[in-house]
């Protein structure tokens, strides 16, 4: 076992004031499985990059190990997977690859076809077992679940759990408890390392803010007390000292023990007023290193229609094909007003297909998305409202604000909502091309959480949101209650907010 030191790493972008990242030291052992966590936009894929040398810093970086990037690019995607893969584990055999790829349950055959035909949960899978083979390698794993149905994230958890000497971005709970037994978290202040999955991580920080919170509370109590203590001990110090040098009207009448008796007085009330400002001011200090890592997960709020109807969305034998292949048959459910419907099934299973034919039908934007060629029936009520999160995010440009105007949402309150989501102030100047994956995927749900509407129907909402933003629409869902029509693979999410989750095979 060898390790990882990281000493006094300093980093910023050229042309920013701001570091991400400033005097960040620890340690950690090339065995270990660790899951990386931390909000939207504060720097994980820039570590993971500066692990890899892309970018100059201040500070050291120590390893006995090689990193290894996923993601990595593919220089011929129209070649044979097998070729592709074997790119960058040249050493492996054959055998191997095989091995490997039967452990993450895809088929063999998959190794023969040319990779850009393949699904990206193919895709993933192979990256991941070809980076696996290389030897005195350490995988730095960026958010392989985006392209993964529930199906898939087990089997990739199944397989990471067997593995070690990495370390994985992921925003899926669920997946996190199954394969690390380190979490590596980048928090307001530092970055900390703790033992133990995700669920013991929350669990463990969750009584860490509890406590700084409590001590906070009594400090500022202290500080208050030792404050008045200061004003009033102050106000007897001087009257003492005016005393002693005789600037007070007919002192002779207050003067009982002489000069000297004065002079001791004095003494020991600047002394006592020294002794509470040196406790008011360790006090403070004491305060000052409490509240840095404290995570602000204020509430959300959502703007929800009220309607007469009863049913708001319903599906009869539907059926959905693209030339002789059929992707479902003989679907049906009803969505009722208050209710909140998961789709679930494995990817190209035609959930999305669902959710984009029920906002066209709801009259959405669909940013160009085409025609859900489907048969049967899909209706809802007349003058039904509907607010559409496409799992697309491509066609964001231009001022998050312009876009939340054109959407028709209120900008103050969208505004609010990101900040509130952590959402850096200095991005909203700029052009929502610069956004990263997560900061776009905000943009949609903050837009729609300020839209009315009655019906609330989400693509993948979840995709690249970091685990706090995660648990923050948790709770706006489980105490609103909107109606929705949702398909998402994160499992954790799905079950606490209370979805009748409808199977698509």
């Amino acid at each position: 076992m060898s390790q990882i030191s990281v000493n006094s790493l300093t980093f910023c972008y050229d042309g920013s004031y701001d570091n991400i990242f400033e005097n960040v030291s620890f340690v950690i052992d090339t065995d270990w499985k660790l899951g990386f966590v931390g909000r939207n936009g504060r720097g994980k894929t820039t570590f993971l990059k500066l692990l890899m040398g892309e970018y100059d810093y201040r500070g050291s970086i120590a390893s006995s190990v090689e990193f290894d990037y996923f993601p990595f690019d593919v220089a011929e995607p129209d070649a044979l997977a097998m070729d592709c893969v074997a790119s960058v584990c040249p050493d492996a055999e054959e055998w191997e690859m095989l091995r490997e790829i039967n452990r993450l349950n895809v088929d063999a055959g998959a190794l023969y076809r040319p990779f850009n035909t393949l699904s990206h949960g193919e895709r993933t899978k192979l990256m991941l077992a070809g980076l696996f083979l290389r030897r005195n390698s350490f995988l730095l794993i960026d958010e392989p679940t985006n392209h993964l149905d529930a199906e898939g994230r087990a089997q990739v958890a199944e397989y990471l759990n067997g593995k070690k000497g990495f370390i994985l971005v992921s925003h899926d709970r669920a997946f996190l408890d199954g394969c690390v037994d380190h979490i590596l978290s980048i928090n307001r202040a530092d970055i900390t390392v703790t033992k133990g999955n995700f669920s013991q991580w929350w669990e463990n920080k969750q009584r860490q803010d509890a406590y700084e919170l409590g001590e906070n509370e009594r400090l500022m109590g202290d500080i208050r007390r030792l404050s008045e203590a200061a004003r009033r001990t102050a106000a007897w110090a001087d009257r003492v000292e005016g005393e002693k040098i005789g600037d007070i009207p007919n002192r002779d009448k207050y003067i009982k023990g002489g000069r000297a008796y004065i002079g001791e007085q004095s003494r020991k009330m600047q002394q006592r007023r020294k002794n509470i400002e040196r406790r008011q001011q360790s006090a403070i200090e004491e305060k000052k290193a409490l509240l840095r890592n404290i995570e602000r997960s204020e509430e959300l709020k959502i703007h929800t229609l009220g309607t007469q109807a009863q049913r708001i969305i319903e599906a009869r034998e539907l059926c959905l094909s693209y030339g002789e292949r059929q992707i479902f048959a003989n679907l049906s459910f009803e969505l009722k007003s208050g209710d909140i419907i998961a789709l679930a099934g494995r990817n190209g299973c035609g959930k999305s297909s669902i959710i984009k034919a029920a906002a066209r039908l709801a009259g959405c934007d669909m940013h160009g998305a085409a025609d859900v060629p489907y048969t049967g029936l899909l209706k809802l009520p007349s003058g039904i409202t509907a607010s559409y999160v496409p799992q697309d995010t491509s066609f964001l440009r231009g001022m998050a604000a312009d876009y939340a105007r054109r959407a028709g949402a209120d900008i103050s309150l969208f505004l609010t909502i990101l900040r509130k989501m952590d959402f850096p102030r200095v991005q909203f100047e700029k052009d929502m091309q610069s956004y990263s994956a997560g900061q776009r995927k905000k943009v949609l749900l903050a837009a729609s959480l300020c839209q009315g509407a009655h019906v609330f129907i989400w693509d993948e909402p979840l995709n690249y949101i970091d685990l706090l933003s995660r648990i923050q629409l948790e709770e706006l869902i489980k105490k609103n209650r909107p109606t929705m029509l949702i398909a998402e693979h994160d499992r954790a999410f799905i079950e606490n907010i209370g979805a009748e989750v409808v199977g698509m095979g």
